[in-house]
């Protein structure tokens, strides 16, 4: 069996604390914003307008060095960053989506054909409860299975289609 972290044969109050690492940038998102800002095109006359904007020392310490990696101007990295993020090319951690909302709905979908699932489950119960069987009880109970079954299905093809859409945002 594999270990956990720490060593062997040492008592976990004994073992390093997992240091607190910073999720590394993906190559991907760093591409990304650095063909936003390169697709800022220059205007022919130079840009005059202003928009005066705070930041904490952090902030613009990291602005500034991201700026500096992409090879632009500080002022160029933030405008770029705005303009796609008006224009719908960049999505900030934390917004919400169209896919956001499909996932929503399908969510809210399989919990209605559930209940539908639970409500012929419930019927199914009440045939099989004992008593003498009437002549369509028989009939009931098959058209009962059917259903249940069908309904179970379909919570698991929605089930799918939901994962799949979490899967798509991920990425």
């Amino acid at each position: 069996m594999a270990e956990g972290p720490g060593h062997q044969g040492v008592p976990e109050e004994e073992q390093p604390a997992a240091t607190s690492a910073v999720p590394l940038p993906r190559a991907a998102d760093a591409a990304a914003v650095h063909r936003v800002a390169r697709r800022r095109k220059r205007e022919k006359v130079q840009r005059t307008e202003r928009v005066d904007v705070r930041y904490s020392v952090d902030e613009k310490a990291e602005i500034l060095t991201e700026a500096r990696a992409l090879n632009i101007a500080a002022a160029h990295y933030v405008g770029a960053i705005v303009m796609a993020h008006i224009h719908g090319e960049l999505i900030f951690p934390g917004q919400r989506t169209p896919l956001d909302d499909y996932i929503d709905e399908l969510t809210a979908l399989r919990q209605q054909v559930a209940k539908i699932g639970h409500n012929v489950n419930q019927i199914a119960k009440k045939f099989n409860s004992g008593g003498d069987p009437h002549p369509g009880d028989t009939a009931g109970l098959a058209q009962a299975e059917r259903t249940l079954t069908a309904a179970a299905t379909a919570v698991r093809h929605i089930a799918a289609a939901a994962n799949e859409a979490l899967t798509q945002r991920a990425t």
